[in-house]
């Protein structure tokens, strides 16, 4: 019978005229009408397709000459790439759809049939048999993640009428299978195809189709790559979803079931790199589409640095050594011509992805070379300056004392600015900072590009020289590169299409002070004291370097260049565990000499300039001063001309005070004084003596200096009995007494008294007058 759209409507009212009459007709009008409200109101909040368009698309990358370095789907770490639905494999369409909705070109945001038939399975099961997701529904979790509660569930509902009530079938499904999860972290139908198969989704065969088709229904129980027999039973499955649907015929299904497909690694579609590349494309601003990136890497040079990064690990694994990096810089563009996170950006299990020349890191003694530079600018110390390598303490506000050493515990008494800062000694760097002072070297380093050094001077604190902030590789050799252009400070440059490199001179400094750091870093025999005249540090060509241990040995570097390159190098452990036994030295120096060497395989670079306007002068090693016939080592070193006058002037000195502690614990007086001094005990020394132990307590006289006549010592006028020319061992005996010691013409006087201890608590033998620690008899 056919039914008007008047008679629609007359019925339609005559219908509601009968629910009105009674109480509970109203209360299914009301339900009646709840239901449609709820089911409109995803009308008035749809979801369109430019709602959730993905803009995130494919970037492609090359190296300096053009060869691939390899392409990034996404920005970010997951492999995504947007194609639209005409650019799809029919064949794999029909397997997605097949294996996940059958129905869905038939059926609304929900398809009823489904839940009334998972729900009518659960009851006679007891238990879920089949779900009831639709592949709308399937997108809205992909869209908005929630928990599987009803709560969520009515969310996921929700999101899926208002997808329907904006977009299409075919931009649902389009929106659907850009996103699939397809293993690992690529996602969406091209992503796959391109990674797994080195193809374009639209070339897809029904072999491969159905294969990509089976994954997302659990991509880790799936896997390709992990789990091959469990993905061809979920093949099967898919192909007779197929054949039942009537996509292929029973002989096609057999045949694509049995056809040989090899899978790709996913880490496939990335040559070379895969750290700088992610790390470039979370830089870039490109629009939407294919985005053609020319970077200024190397590749031939950045595989050969990836090598030997896998090379010295593997060198160090006994001494529980599991990461590294490396950067390498041209000095004259400041284009990063290799850059190298980690040993295997693929391997998640041993942290690969993390980027170790991005991380932040304590940089150990890599900062000194701009402390000794800052002073030097400054005039604070000169090239001659003579530094004391000897115990030292620091009250610090809140803390215990302060007292810097090296790792190996000794200690060098006066050292050359070269050879303090060529051997890398803690303490008088330290000395140095604290006439630099902390606030002022913590700005020069931000000016350097130590970006990440954001903390309040007194949070580093005098620690800041010996490496309490934490840096980065990428700061590191950006700072290296600058003292290698002289003080101009250059940006790094990753691609071409960056503006130009400028290069400006870094404030308050000039060429000469950075050639002079460059003069110490680059000078062998300097740094012969803690690396031997011929280590690893040495190369066959000009090149200044530096290294640096963190504390507990959780880090080291080793940071250098030549006149071309900088290279700076870092190798630990990703989670922070201490390496065994391994410094800058043994740990990121054999990576950076590596590199180096094969730099430089076919020319040698040019050698450093001399430091602009000075003159080299001989000088007395012990003294800094013009050498005198009782020298015993004599070098040359660098003078500013106006100091020349006060070379030729200068008279003899004698070491300060500050050098007898470190002098009374050496096994003999290797340093000549013209003088004659008293170096133990101190004058103004207060000793404590235990009843009964008069016996056993001794207190030993030392002394330095140059003599050519047997040494008188008495104490309190009366002459003592000696062993040896130097020193003597005297029981202690309560009171004042005054030490003389002579020879000669030569002589010194000091006094110090002996008391009796009135408690055995108190610390045997130790000046309660006098500041100075280790007074023991």
């Amino acid at each position: 019978m056919k039914v008007t759209s008047r008679r629609l409507i007359q019925i339609t009212q005559k219908f509601w005229r009968v629910l009105n009459r009674s109480k509970k007709g109203k209360v299914i009008l009301a339900l009646l009408l709840m239901c449609l409200e709820v089911r409109l109101l995803p009308y008035f909040a749809p979801i369109r397709a430019t709602d959730i368009q993905q803009n995130q698309l494919a970037l492609q990358f090359s190296d300096r000459n053009g060869l691939p370095l390899g392409t990034l789907l996404t920005r970010d770490q997951e492999h995504t790439a947007v194609v639209p639905l005409n650019q799809v494999s029919p064949q794999f369409i029909q397997a997605i759809l097949a294996a996940e909705d059958s129905s869905f070109y038939h059926h609304g945001a929900l398809d009823l049939k489904a839940v009334a038939r998972a729900i009518k399975e659960a009851i006679h099961a007891k238990k879920i048999v089949s779900g009831a997701s639709t592949i709308t529904m399937q997108l809205s979790r992909m869209l908005d993640p929630v928990p599987r509660h009803l709560s969520g569930k009515l969310q996921e509902i929700w999101l899926s009428w208002r997808l329907v009530a904006g977009m299409n079938k075919d931009e649902i499904l389009s929106a659907y299978i850009n996103r699939l999860p397809m293993g690992g972290n690529i996602y969406g139908v091209e992503a796959a195809s391109r990674t797994y198969f080195s193809l374009p989704a639209s070339d897809l065969n029904l072999a491969q189709a159905s294969l990509l088709a089976a994954i997302p229904n659990n991509p880790t129980y799936f896997d390709p790559l992990e789990h091959w027999q469990r993905l061809k039973q979920r093949q099967k499955y898919v192909l007779n979803r197929m054949v039942q649907d009537g996509y292929i015929t029973s002989a096609l299904a057999e045949r694509a079931y049995t056809e040989k497909v090899v899978f790709q690694s996913r880490q496939r579609g990335i040559i070379a790199a895969p750290h700088f590349l992610f790390w470039l494309a979370n830089q870039q601003s490109t629009p939407q589409g294919e985005g053609q990136i020319h970077t200024t890497i190397d590749r031939p040079l950045q595989q050969f640095v990836e090598a030997q990064v896998k090379q010295v690990l593997s060198s160090l694994a006994a001494n529980n050594v599991h990461d590294a990096a490396a950067l390498v810089i041209d000095n004259h563009t400041g284009e990063v011509l290799a850059y190298v996170g980690s040993p295997d950006y693929f391997n998640e299990a041993k942290l690969g992805r993390n980027d170790g020349v991005q991380a932040l890191r304590q940089p150990g003694s890599t900062l000194k070379p701009f402390v000794y530079e800052l002073a030097l600018a400054k005039g604070i110390i000169r090239p001659n300056t003579i530094l004391a390598d000897v115990p030292a303490h620091y009250a610090i506000p809140g803390a215990k004392l302060y007292s810097p050493t090296d790792y190996t515990q000794r200690f060098l008494g006066p050292v050359r600015v070269r050879v303090a800062l060529a051997n890398s000694l803690n303490v008088p760097a330290v000395r140095v900072l604290e006439k630099i002072g902390v606030p002022a070297f913590l700005e020069h380093l931000r000016q350097l590009g130590f970006e990440h050094l954001n903390q309040t001077p007194e949070y580093y604190g005098l620690g800041l020289t010996l490496g309490s902030g934490e840096v980065s590789l990428w700061e590191l050799a950006k700072a290296y590169v600058t003292i290698a252009q002289q003080g101009k400070a250059t940006s790094l440059v990753s691609t071409f299409s960056q503006s130009p490199n400028t290069k400006h001179q870094t404030p308050n400094t000039n060429p000469t002070t950075w050639q002079l750091i460059t003069d110490m870093l680059r000078d062998n025999h300097a740094r012969a004291t803690a690396f031997g005249v011929d280590s690893i540090l040495n190369l066959p060509f000009p090149a200044a370097v530096k290294t640096g241990t963190s504390s507990n040995f959780r880090d080291t570097w080793t940071v250098g260049f030549t006149t071309d390159y900088t290279v700076a190098t870092w190798v630990g452990n990703f989670t922070g565990e201490p390496m065994r036994q391994v410094s800058g030295v043994t740990g990121a120096a054999p990576l950076w000499n590596r590199i180096m060497l094969h730099l430089h395989e076919h020319q040698e670079p040019e050698n450093f300039l001399p430091p602009q306007g000075l003159v080299q002068l001989p000088i007395c090693a012990i003294s800094g001063l013009k050498p005198t016939p009782d020298c015993t080592s004599v070098v040359q070193e660098y003078f500013y001309p106006e100091d020349k006058i006060a070379y030729e002037n200068q008279e003899p000195g004698n070491l300060s005070p500050e050098y007898d502690e470190w002098l009374a614990r050496q096994q003999q007086a290797t340093f000549n004084t013209s003088n004659l001094r008293i170096l133990s005990p101190h004058n103004g020394d207060l000793f404590l003596l235990y009843p009964g132990e008069q016996t056993s307590q001794k207190l030993e006289f030392k002394l330095i200096g140059k003599v050519v006549e047997p040494i008188e010592w008495r104490l309190n006028g009366e002459k003592l009995a000696i062993d040896s020319a130097n020193s003597v061992f005297w029981h202690l005996h309560p009171g004042k007494w005054t030490l003389e010691a002579r020879s000669g013409e030569k002589s010194d006087r000091i006094s110090f008294q002996v008391q009796v201890a009135k408690s055995k608590s108190t610390r045997r033998g130790f000046s309660i007058v006098n500041s100075q620690m280790n007074k023991q008899p």
